[in-house]
């Protein structure tokens, strides 16, 4: 389709759009709000700064796609491909991406805010200063991702996987991270203050500089990790089979 018949007929009220083609299509600037895009093909489409609030794109195809500064909250992107895509400064605020493919996608300084991430595969994403507060990453992969100075106070990161990722300078203030998986992480200098780290695994990661004032790291396993210069004022730590305040 070519996209001067799409905004005619979108003028005209037309709302439905699913399964159109439009890769490589110019949609900067657009103004598309509640359109079903579901199952289209957008594949390397310029959709810079425009306006999708509420948009239905579902099951779209969105790689290597320019979403730079979109507007895009409260939309549903469930199982879309952003493979690659560029979402640099993106506002997804309460956006549905439950199983979506973000694997390589750049998400820095997004905001994703309450979003669902629920099973999306962000293996390898880039997600530096990214706001993900209060979001759901449930069952997230978020291997070899980038999180650094990422925003997560708030996140649910249930048996998300989080192997080879950086979170360092992360702000996890209050988080639930029971039993997770943070073997050999970076988390130098990230915010941990009032975590729940019960029984998780830090073997060798790298804590250096880490804020953890009344973080509960009972029965977690600390062997190798770097705590080098950690604010542990008031954490509870099991030393010696024996939970001791610090």
């Amino acid at each position: 389709m070519e996209v001067q018949e799409l905004l005619r007929r979108y003028e005209w009220g037309d709302r439905d759009f699913s399964g159109v083609d439009l890769s490589n299509a110019d949609l900067s600037n657009v103004t598309l709000v509640d359109i079903n895009l579901s199952n289209a093909n957008l594949t390397g489409a310029n959709l810079n700064r425009a306006f999708l609030m509420k948009a239905n794109l579902r099951g779209a195809f969105l790689n290597w796609a320019d979403l730079r500064f979109v507007k895009l909250n409260e939309g549903n992107l469930i199982e879309t491909d952003f493979t690659k895509a560029h979402l640099n400064g993106a506002f997804l605020v309460r956006s549905d991406f439950s199983r979506s493919r973000l694997s390589g996608a750049d998400l820095s300084h997004a905001n994703l805010r309450g979003a669902v991430l629920e099973h999306a595969n962000l293996c390898g994403a880039k997600l530096l200063n990214t706001n993900l507060r209060s979001a759901n990453l449930q069952g997230a992969n978020l291997n070899w991702a980038n999180l650094q100075g990422a925003k997560l106070s708030g996140a649910m990161l249930q048996n998300a996987f989080l192997s080879e990722a950086n979170l360092a300078e992360a702000f996890l203030n209050g988080v639930d991270l029971r039993g997770i998986d943070l073997s050999g992480i970076n988390l130098r200098a990230a915010k941990l203050n009032g975590a729940n780290l019960e029984g998780a695994t830090l073997s060798f990661s790298n804590l250096r500089e880490a804020h953890l004032h009344g973080a509960n790291l009972t029965r977690a396993n600390l062997i190798g990790a770097n705590l080098e210069t950690a604010f542990l004022q008031r954490s509870l730590i099991n030393t010696s089979d024996n939970i001791k305040q610090r």
